[in-house]
């Protein structure tokens, strides 16, 4: 339904009171730009709520997730440059899982 070409995840943490403009003004802040086909995670302090903004080619999305128990997982340092993921780990975030060992090339072998 909507095209998706990357993935950012913000380590800095996002007031989940914040609408579409405010979630928007956040990423031209952080990014210098709203790109198209482009979607931005953030979660809240407690990493309990997440907001995904996604940029199509005609205007914005804003999804919320929000666990009734426990936390996403989320970076290990809350402060820093923004990370790109892939769709499977955003498939995995947004269900509660540990997303960095949902990437393409996490291998699991004998040692």
């Amino acid at each position: 339904m909507i095209r998706i070409d990357e993935i950012w995840l913000s380590r800095e943490p996002l007031d989940m009171r914040a609408g579409p403009e405010k979630a928007l003004a956040r990423v031209i802040n952080s990014f210098g730009e709203a790109r198209p086909h482009t979607a931005y995670v953030f979660a809240n302090k407690r990493a309990n709520r997440v907001k995904v903004l996604i940029c199509d080619s005609f205007g914005i999305w804003l999804a919320a997730r929000r666990l009734h128990q426990g936390r996403f997982v989320w970076t290990q340092l809350r402060t820093g440059k923004a990370v790109s993921i892939d769709a499977g780990q955003l498939e995995a975030l947004v269900a509660g899982l540990p997303w960095q060992y949902a990437a393409a090339d996490f291998v699991i072998d004998r040692q």
